[in-house]
């Protein structure tokens, strides 16, 4: 479990250079990271030290990353936050 100094750090990552990775990542941490198992969560807080030109891409679908934990993740983020803008309408 993250202390409220390393969520609020966390939140400040998920904030990216790029508007399009910034409505991904920030729904994702404030409504399913909690819900990870630890794993998940380390792979989700590398992640995040990626590249913007990176994560676009992998999250656009115009590669894989090589990191197979990455290449899980990357999905589960978008499943997940699909699902919740499925339920919101």
């Amino acid at each position: 479990m993250l202390s409220p100094i390393e969520k609020s750090r966390l939140k400040w990552a998920c904030r990216r250079g790029m508007l399009e990775l910034d409505v991904i990542f920030m729904p994702f941490l404030e409504h399913e990271f909690d819900a990870l198992d630890e794993e998940q969560k380390h792979t989700f807080i590398r992640l995040l030290e990626s590249d913007d030109p990176d994560l676009f891409k992998w999250c656009m679908g115009h590669g894989v990353p090589e990191d197979p934990a990455f290449a899980a993740m990357i999905p589960l983020i978008l499943e997940r936050n699909q699902a919740r803008h499925d339920q919101q309408r």
